[in-house]
């Protein structure tokens, strides 16, 4: 049975600009007003945080917004707390809202004592009372089952297929879709798929980490306009490095879609310097002045989709359906013209 209350927003301090966002788009969505709940999120003198929720959510269907990016511990503290204190309200159910899901890149244990910590953040989020998940292009789909409640998983691939259409019409003869790195190849063949092009890859072996060895392209790219597709930059070292090696292999253009993007230490200034014409990325993360001031990266935005997604949660309906494209064109409001 779908909910009778109104679903309500809450936000950390973590992208209050995307909360925001999200609220105006299902307000258009809804045909009525949606905004945050009024609340404060603060910091004592020693840096404990304080949450106090100034509305009433007795028996209330709650969502809140809050990526585990950087700095990612006071990002998961403040989404723990801000739970507690849904839960402790009353909330009758509470749905994490985490465009971007901190800690996934540590999914398993690919040395020994090391810890899994995507499953101990896991934990923390199903013991503060959370009762729901929705994330953003988890880095491991197997994330999902570490989990012991519902986990929505949406994907950035139909909207980055849509926006590659769009920018490249009359050139998706000339386009290659590559995976920087073999473990990311579903990613990339997902969004091939969808435009219809080739895939190629750059295979990278490490002697330990952060330090590449060598690259190896595997797949003709020559005269080709590369897409990189990828679901974290961090210090864009790697990603810089396969765009030079594609140009090198032949490749007369180089582009990246990266979800989200961390971009952190000399990111920036790395891709400024590239070979790559542009990076494209997703406001999972907010971005920092030096990200949008940057000449050669673009911000695709993700309120449409998460607006959407909350409302069929709410409703009952199917997540599932906003992987398709004839459901995110009207979304998106006109914004990617297909045809």
């Amino acid at each position: 049975m779908p909910a009778m209350n109104e679903p309500k927003l809450i936000s950390g301090n973590a992208n209050l600009t995307l909360a925001k966002s999200i609220a105006r788009r299902m307000s258009v969505h809804r045909g009525m007003a949606v905004s945050l709940v009024d609340a404060r999120v603060e910091r004592f003198n020693d840096q404990e945080i304080f949450v106090e929720v100034y509305e009433n959510v007795r028996g209330e269907d709650m969502y809140v917004i809050q990526p585990t990016s950087n700095p990612a511990n006071d990002n998961l503290m403040e989404l723990l707390i801000i739970a507690d204190a849904l839960r402790r309200s009353s909330a009758d159910r509470i749905t994490a809202v985490i465009p971007y899901f901190g800690y996934a890149r540590q999914d398993r244990r690919a040395k020994a004592r090391t810890p899994i910590s995507a499953k101990l953040v896991a934990n923390l989020i199903v013991e503060a009372g959370i009762d729901r998940v929705l994330t953003l292009d988890l880095h491991a789909a197997q994330i999902q089952g570490f989990f012991d409640i519902p986990v929505d998983n949406l994907y950035s691939a139909p909207v980055f297929a849509l926006d590659i259409e769009h920018h490249f019409k009359g050139q998706l003869q000339d386009l290659m879709v590559v995976s920087p790195d073999v473990g990311g190849v579903a990613r990339a063949r997902e969004i091939a798929k969808r435009i219809n092009a080739p895939l190629a890859i750059v295979d990278k072996r490490r002697e330990k980490p952060g330090e590449i060895v060598e690259m190896t392209v595997i797949g003709n790219v020559a005269g080709k306009k590369c897409i990189i597709v990828d679901d974290i930059c961090d210090t864009a070292g790697t990603l810089c490095k396969a765009a030079e090696v594609l140009i090198e292999n032949g490749a007369v253009e180089v582009h990246s879609y990266i979800t989200h993007g961390v971009l952190s230490g000399p990111a920036v200034e790395r891709v400024t310097k590239s070979v790559m014409k542009s990076l494209v990325i997703t406001d999972s993360i907010e971005p920092s002045a030096a990200v949008r001031g940057a000449p050669n990266i673009r911000i695709v935005p993700t309120a449409p989709m998460f607006a959407q997604a909350i409302l069929n949660i709410w409703s009952g309906t199917s997540v599932s359906s906003l992987f398709e494209t004839d459901t995110l064109v009207p979304i998106y409001e006109g914004m990617y013209q297909r045809g």
